[in-house]
């Protein structure tokens, strides 16, 4: 292939004028004939500040100082204007472009970045078209040619002939790629493309080729010398004869820094996005988001059962996991316990990233979960890599990235800025695992204090509770049943408002002296009555905070299975009676009692309601009934309907259906079922 430096001499004949500048002071080194006629004489080795002296010169210089500044081609369309070189009366009319030029090979020219600036006299178009019919069809090309490569900001300059032949103009790809220039379109071009950009590069060039677009751009990965990839920009722009075949005249630029630098400051930026998780999985799944697809194809987080675990085998869980579309479904998340292979303990103690690199998916056994194994080789991995994930000075967790389909490893820059985007996330991180350690400790707390119902002759008893997934298990919902010393039975239902280690706090203080009210209160103590004490007493201790309840007291009649049921609700959702047959209907009285914490002097009223045998008394938190933005009425009517489709289901069964239909779980559910039994005829009740 032919080599065609850019030196002066080549623009001698040129009939649009030319101008090589050099140095930061913009000396001017060459002007061609063209020149001359246009612009008259001007001195060579000048500063061009001192050159150019006529009124307006100075937008000349300033557009060479930006020229030089960032290295982009700069162009004036609009006609400027200056008196003949002759000193006659006429004036002449022209427009020009400025670009980078690169190293002069002209000897005896100063040192220094080069400016090749074209002006084109444009005279004759403004005072006749027929001057421009004029001129020659080799002339337009020669002038197309030139204006074509003016437009393009040029690294690598190249042409595409009609017949599919390529010359390189400007050299630089060979040094770029360590392999030469290739001489046709289609020869070599896409073997040192990276493998993901191929396709959409070859698409894309074919609907130019074909459509004939004003202008040609594409962004994509290229292999260079060092068998690393760099990001590049090709730009082009057709040149059209007689609509026949077009010849395209483009560059090739080199844009990895700016484009690392754009995607470096995108990546952390997003990486501040964890800080919204409230759950530590939440957590973990946006950082692993940020990588996706920018710098991987997929991420998987796996946290340590215990920081800094080191020393051989690491036992992890996989709590995130995220990949790119068009990939093999992942596994679920099943919080399931690994142990990581030898590579990731290393990477672990010495917190240092590690990359495992296969042949397209020829992952060895034991080097990685056996899950993991089987869904990279169906996604044809080519590579691995480790990244701990510190937090306070331990490694908690331990980030999987892979490339897929193919895809060459990770570079050392991709792994450096991976790891830099994955500890940027430290402070949200730290929050999320301090609020998921707080919440255990509240959930233990909770739990323990919701005991299993107790069995009572006569009837059945059934209870659930579910956390909020948005809470992460903490709340200040709370049930109780216990038995009175008369053989009556209390039930409570309660919701302490606030969703944290304190709301649960509150709900254990209250829940355990409601239990001492209602139990040492001698028989005719009516529900009203303990509500009133409980308000009272928590007032007074100062555990008071803003709470709602139905406490309830039932006691059996009779041998014929009916019981009744004493009610008093301070500010809760009212108990639903689901009969046997027909529509289910709510306990609620007229005037609503206040909730706890309001107002301990207001008076409290208690209610009395039969419950017949089979037929289900329901009492339960705002979060089973409770949608933002809806009134709370038709959650309740749900809840009725849901009863009634499932009143002949076993009591556990029927707690259990209706707390796992709530699919958005956003705040704590406890519930808790009533049901007499029919009489067993023959056997004593």
């Amino acid at each position: 292939m032919p080599d065609t430096p850019l030196t002066p001499e080549v623009f001698d004949r040129a009939i649009v004028a030319i101008a090589l500048t050099a140095g930061d002071d913009h000396r001017l080194v060459y002007v061609n004939d063209a020149f001359r006629d246009l612009f008259g004489d001007r001195p060579l080795g000048v500063p061009a500040r001192e050159v150019f002296t006529e009124p307006g010169a100075e937008r000349f210089v300033a557009t060479l100082d930006a020229v030089l500044a960032d290295g982009t081609a700069r162009q004036v369309t609009a006609p400027r204007t200056l008196s003949c070189p002759d000193g006659g009366t006429a004036h002449r009319h022209f427009v020009y472009s400025s670009s980078p030029a690169g190293t002069l090979h002209a000897p005896g020219t100063p040192h220094g970045p080069a400016i090749l600036t074209t002006a084109v006299d444009t005279t004759a178009e403004l005072h006749s078209a027929l001057e421009a019919e004029r001129l020659s069809v080799e002339r337009l090309q020669t002038l197309r040619r030139y204006e074509a490569l003016m437009a393009a900001a040029a690294q690598m300059v190249w042409l595409v002939h009609p017949d599919g032949t390529a010359d390189e103009l400007v050299p630089g790809w060979e040094a770029f790629t360590g392999r030469p220039f290739p001489g046709a379109v289609g020869t070599g071009w896409l073997d040192v493309v990276h493998p993901q950009d191929r396709d959409q590069l070859a698409t894309r060039w074919a609907d130019a080729v074909r459509d004939l677009p004003t202008t040609f751009e594409h962004v994509f990965r290229v292999r260079g010398k060092d068998g690393g990839y760099r990001h590049v920009r090709a730009r082009a722009v057709p040149i059209v004869r007689n609509g026949g075949p077009a010849e395209w005249i483009g560059t090739t630029t080199d844009i990895e820094d700016q484009w690392r630098n754009r995607l470096r400051e995108r990546l952390l930026a997003r990486a501040g996005a964890v800080t919204e998780a409230e759950r530590a999985e939440d957590a973990f799944a946006a950082l692993a988001a940020t990588l996706v697809p920018d710098l991987t194809d997929v991420c998987a987080v796996f946290v340590l059962r215990e920081p800094d675990a080191a020393g051989g085998a690491v036992v992890a869980t996989r709590v995130a996991s995220v990949a790119r579309p068009g990939l093999p479904p992942l596994p679920p998340i099943n919080r399931q316990t690994f142990t990581l292979g030898e590579r990731a303990g290393k990477a672990v103690s010495d917190r240092t990233p590690t990359t495992l690199e296969f042949a397209d998916g020829n992952v060895s056994g034991g080097s990685i979960p056996e899950v993991s194994a089987r869904w990279l080789r169906a996604a044809r991995a080519t590579s691995v890599t480790l990244l701990p994930i510190v937090v306070d000075g331990a490694v908690v967790a331990l980030a999987a990235t892979a490339d897929c389909e193919g895809a060459p490893p990770p570079g050392p820059a991709d792994i450096e800025l991976q790891h830099e985007v994955l500890q940027r996330a430290q402070a949200p991180l730290r929050q999320a695992l301090a609020l998921q350690r707080a919440r255990h400790s509240a959930v233990v707390l909770q739990r323990a204090m919701l005991t299993t119902p107790p069995r009572v002759g006569g009837a059945d008893l059934a209870a659930r509770y579910r956390p909020g997934n948005r809470n992460a298990e903490v709340g200040g919902d709370w049930y109780d049943a216990f038995t009175l010393p008369d053989g009556a039975l209390a039930m409570t239902i309660g919701d302490v408002a606030g969703h944290d280690l304190a709301a649960a706090t509150t709900m254990g203080q209250l829940r355990a002296m409601l239990r001492s009210i209602a139990y040492i209160r001698p028989h005719g103590h009516t529900p009203a009555d303990t509500l009133r004490e409980l308000d009272t007493a928590a007032e007074g201790l100062g555990v008071g905070s803003f709470a709602t309840a139905v406490h309830a007291r039932l006691t059996r009649h009779g041998a014929d299975g009916y019981w009744e049921v004493e009610w008093s609700n301070a500010g809760h959702p009212p108990p639903v009676l689901v009969p046997v047959t027909g529509p289910p209907r709510l306990l609620a009285a007229e005037d609503a009692d206040v909730p706890l914490s309001v107002d301990p002097r207001r008076p409290r009223v208690t209610h009395r309601d039969p419950i017949g045998p089979g037929e289900t008394l329901l009492l339960y938190t705002d979060g089973l009934v409770e949608v933002p933005g809806e009134h709370l009425g038709r959650g309740i009517a749900r809840l009725c309907e849901a009863a009634a489709e499932a009143r002949h289901r076993p009591l556990a069964d029927l707690c259990e259906h209706l707390a796992s239909g709530v699919v958005d779980l956003r705040d704590d559910i406890a519930l808790i079922a009533f049901r007499p039994t029919p009489p067993t005829p023959g056997r004593p009740s």
